[in-house]
């Protein structure tokens, strides 16, 4: 591979997982039609190495955010369970269901989060005593973060988990059976189930995508699709992409952050809606 071919794979997969990593989603959404679009890679490559970036995207942003108290590893820990029965079920269920009404379904399901995400722009934190009896109070998921424009510490509570649980097995459900990171799901839940700021949502969801794109980096592997030439300058330019999208996430207001997720999941939504009337675009859903 020409070396000006690997600067480019890196430069690519930089701009993705900064992105990725400020919105709190799985890169693959943006490596993937990259690979398949500017490079030419055949999409089961492309998927394998998309894998391997969310893994060093996840990674590569975890140290910051974890240093930056923004991740809530106790919520992140409870919900994955929930993402993970629904990927399995999924699953199952491959096959079965029509893909056209999954492409429908999914891109209703981010027009409504689209349309909430932005009606809550102007973030309210509960500041009220939270409910003794509560699943988040039981299971101590209440937490704090350092807001860095206002420059204090803010604390939030965690709302409706038994709501959340069911909307984080829904997306990973839909993810197992579009093949899709459910990334994109994950944080509007957080956001209109369980009321968490939008930079705590973010942080907690890149932490929880690396741990569900482990799970099936191991099958790409032993079907051939991981290539070391793509995959390794994608997977170096997606731990310093991280780095950067970490600390963008970290400074940028939660207002601007908030209305950016919004345009990008009505792009999603439009480019499912097209796919589910079978208007294929190139490196899109398939």
């Amino acid at each position: 591979m020409e070396t000006s071919t690997i600067l480019w794979l890196f430069v690519a997969a930089f701009g993705a997982s900064a992105l990725g990593g400020v919105l709190g989603m799985a890169s693959g959404i943006f490596i993937v039609p990259i690979l398949t679009l500017l490079f030419g890679v055949d999409i089961h490559v492309a998927i394998g190495a998309s894998i391997v970036s969310v893994i060093a995207c996840s990674c590569g942003s975890a140290a910051p955010f974890l240093k930056g108290r923004l991740t809530n590893i106790r919520l992140a820990i409870v919900l994955e369970t929930a993402t993970t029965l629904g990927a399995l079920t999924g699953v199952f269920l491959i096959g079965i269901v029509s893909t056209s009404f999954l492409y429908g379904l999914f891109a209703f399901i981010l027009a409504v989060s689209a349309k909430q995400m932005l009606a809550r722009r102007r973030e309210v934190i509960d500041a009220s005593a939270p409910n003794a009896g509560s699943w988040a109070t039981v299971l101590r998921l209440h937490s704090s973060f350092p807001d860095h424009v206002p420059g204090r510490y803010v604390s939030y509570q965690v709302g409706r988990v038994p709501l959340g649980l069911s909307l984080m097995y829904g997306a990973g459900l839909i993810s197992a059976l579009l093949g899709i990171g459910s990334g994109v799901l994950k944080i509007p839940a957080m956001d209109t189930a369980l009321r968490l700021p939008i930079k705590v949502s973010s942080a907690t969801s890149n932490f929880m995508i690396g741990v569900t794109a482990a799970a099936s980096a191991g099958a790409y592997f032993v079907r051939g699709d991981i290539d070391i030439g793509i995959a390794g300058p994608v997977a170096l330019g997606s731990v310093v992409g991280a780095l950067v999208g970490a600390r963008l996430l970290m400074e940028l207001p939660a207002d601007k952050l908030r209305i950016f997720f919004v345009i990008v999941l009505v792009l999603l939504a439009v480019q499912m809606l097209l796919s589910a009337l079978g208007v294929h675009i190139p490196g899109g859903p398939a």
